[in-house]
């Protein structure tokens, strides 16, 4: 039995621990975003309007960002091969490693599917809550034109957002049922075809993001949030005491005296909060290229790098046909060596333009 538990640790311990390390990158950045949206000052009024729907939005969007970052690096094959027969990944465990980045590659698509739903889930009940509460104090933070506008589809599908989210949704159930098991063996140019619109929804997640419709606040010092801003047009003709005016600055948490009348609309929880101006609200600075652009940028470079390489001419010595439907091609190429661990892509034009199949090399 120890030898059982110490001879799958050897093999499986160093991916189990990946895996885990992933999964609580995951969970760390799901939560932290959560709180800050939930928690966090510069989000009190927009919170106020969207709910929990605001945080579970913006804490989806940002293991999808990762994920989406994380999803292309296993594909780069060229610098995996490099990585694992350089002198530089010495051990066993690491190449082994490098040997399951297929499945890491399926682990992150699966979980952008499945946070991908998520994420549009919260943004549909956003769209109900802009429409549903509409604030006409602070008329920079509504999306929706009107009170209870029932073109929720106007917030939805008309905004950039809305439009690149129903077009990315669309091109990633195309690539995730392209993927399945029965479509690769029955026809995988299907599956090819479909996959390679990657790039699309890449170039949409770009866009996704500049809408601006989600806004935070940027004068915090000046209007703390929750407070109460005596030179607003209808308080103007509220009387503020003598010794309210005299006693406190532009705005305190301290309670009120007890024996001090207080007009109705100044008293909050026995608290008191005075701003000196409006909120003013700005839309967030799109933060998703920074976590794509660079393994899209590699991945992209590296496409480029094996379309050239492929252009060399291959001379295919002999063709040998082995029991057991196994067939040997033997082949020379110039100015190529052939490293351990190894496997070159076969692409024959004449079976399919652009479907193409990896095999192991061997000498």
């Amino acid at each position: 039995m120890a030898l059982s538990w110490r001879s799958w640790l050897a093999n499986e311990g160093s991916k189990h621990l990946f895996l885990f390390l992933w999964l609580s990158l995951n969970v760390w950045l799901f939560w932290k975003t959560f709180l800050l949206y939930y928690q966090g000052r510069q989000y009190y009024y927009l919170h106020q309007m969207l709910g929990l729907g605001l945080c579970i939005s913006r804490a989806s969007a940002s293991v999808l960002n990762l994920n989406c970052c994380l999803v292309l690096l296993p594909m780069c094959r060229v610098l995996l091969a490099f990585l694992r027969g350089s002198q530089k990944v010495a051990s066993k465990k690491t190449r082994r490693l490098l040997d399951k980045s297929k499945t890491f590659h399926v682990t992150c698509g699966v979980t952008i599917c499945i946070f991908s739903v998520l994420h549009v889930a919260a943004h549909l009940v956003n769209a109900l809550n802009f429409s549903e509460n509409y604030n006409e104090d602070f008329l920079a933070l509504n999306a929706a034109n009107y009170r209870g506008e029932v073109s929720q589809l106007y917030l939805v599908s008309l905004l950039v957002p809305g439009l690149t989210g129903v077009i990315m949704v669309l091109v990633l159930f195309l690539m995730c049922t392209a993927s399945t098991y029965a479509i690769r063996v029955s026809n995988y140019d299907i599956f090819w075809y479909t996959h390679n619109l990657f790039f699309v929804f890449y170039m949409l997640l770009m866009l996704h993001v500049s809408g601006g419709v989600l806004k935070y606040q940027t004068n915090l010092d000046e209007h703390p949030p929750g407070c109460i801003n005596p030179n607003k047009t209808h308080q103007q003709n509220m009387t503020v005491p003598k010794a309210f005016e005299d006693l406190l600055p532009d705005y305190t948490t301290e309670p009120f005296p007890e024996d001090l009348p207080v007009p109705e609309p100044f008293a909050r929880n026995n608290f008191m909060r005075i701003c000196s101006e409006e909120p003013k609200f700005q839309s967030h600075f799109p933060e998703t290229w920074f976590w794509i652009s660079g393994p899209l940028c590699l991945y992209c470079v590296e496409r480029l790098y094996r379309y050239i390489r492929s252009n060399k001419p291959v001379t295919i010595t002999s063709a040998i046909s082995h029991p057991c439907n196994v067939l040997e091609v033997r082949m020379v190429k110039d100015d190529f060596k052939a490293r351990p661990g190894q496997y070159v892509i076969l692409h024959c034009p004449r079976v399919s333009a652009l479907e193409s199949h990896p095999f192991t090399l061997t000498m």
